[in-house]
């Protein structure tokens, strides 16, 4: 009977073996400088006994910075695989799809890889340290592992992750941010940190919540179409004041850091799998000019945009 570490021990075999585990599907990419992850599904078997776990890796070694690497390893089950996507199959438009045939329920293995020149846009520089401030900054002096229950944040944001059903430069986009999004609360989740109420007592409010949470999806849809925070507030219908204070809250960032970094991320995604140009990036991410993309760029990542084009 496979256990939950069975299944992390066979998904991480190369190549996967047909007899152990049958794939459903499988996502993997892998952007110099940017997030490394794998995304990979498989049917559930009768005789499969998983419980809901995360593992946190954090390799350090003192006298070789570029071995350095943080990840997040998730094993979930209870969810159910579809081959057709739910915008495009009729069943699930018309609410039938209780007997559709294309569903299996399936187990999940997701990785998440992560450089320490990644993780610094994430740190705050508090003066009074802790191990998460100590793990993004990667002033920890020892490697560690450690495993740990899902909390409620963190599971939402994995079955954002399997769920969605957006394709080609939209999923990236979307797997960027929702990326950054299961590290934040991985991080407040795994590494002990309590939940405590909101500092900003209107995010109590459902609704104002979920304005802010579709401010960010807002902005994901504007990747190449710069939006100012003016009319970002009157598409979500929250005072600007409002909208700054809670997405700093709920996201742990800035709008702009946040924007940028996206647009960032997306660009270092179409240089170097789709093979564009700098100056087809620099129009497809609205920037004025090559010069003033190739800055933010350079800004964001540490490097020049051609110099992505290289590796």
């Amino acid at each position: 009977m496979y256990q939950t570490a069975d299944i992390l021990t066979l998904a991480n075999r190369q190549p996967m073996m047909q007899e152990d585990l049958d794939l459903l599907l499988h996502v993997n990419r892998a952007v110099p400088g940017s997030v490394h992850y794998s995304i990979r599904r498989y049917r559930k078997q009768m005789q499969w006994n998983i419980d809901d776990t995360g593992v946190l890796v954090y390799h350090y070694e003192k006298n070789n910075p570029s071995a350095n690497y943080l990840e997040l390893k998730f094993c979930v089950s209870g969810n159910v695989y579809c081959r057709e996507k739910q915008t495009e199959c009729d069943l699930c438009q018309f609410n039938e799809s209780g007997r559709c045939i294309e569903k299996v329920d399936s187990v999940d293995v997701l990785s998440f890889s992560f450089s320490p020149a990644y993780l610094l846009q994430f740190t705050k520089n508090n003066r009074q340290s802790s191990l998460t401030e100590e793990v993004l900054n990667f002033s920890h002096p020892s490697s560690f592992s450690r495993q740990l229950p899902l909390c409620g944040k963190t599971r939402s944001a994995i079955e954002a992750l399997l769920n969605h059903t957006y394709t080609d430069t939209l999923e990236n986009i979307f797997i960027n941010a929702q990326t950054q999004i299961l590290l934040l609360y991985s991080m407040d989740c795994m590494l002990g940190e309590k939940e405590t109420g909101f500092a900003c007592k209107f995010l109590s409010n459902d609704e104002d919540r979920a304005k802010i949470i579709k401010a960010r999806e807002v902005l994901l849809q504007h990747i190449g179409e710069p939006i100012t925070i003016k009319a970002l507030s009157r598409k979500v219908a929250i005072n600007e004041c409002y909208l700054k204070k809670g997405f700093k809250e709920i996201f742990g960032t800035t709008i702009f850091d946040f924007y940028q970094g996206q647009r960032m991320e997306h660009a270092k995604y179409l240089l170097y799998e789709k093979g564009l140009s700098v100056t087809e990036v620099s129009l497809l991410l609205g920037y004025s000019s090559i010069s003033h993309f190739s800055t933010a760029f350079k800004k964001h990542t540490g490097i020049k945009p051609c110099e992505l084009l290289l590796h």
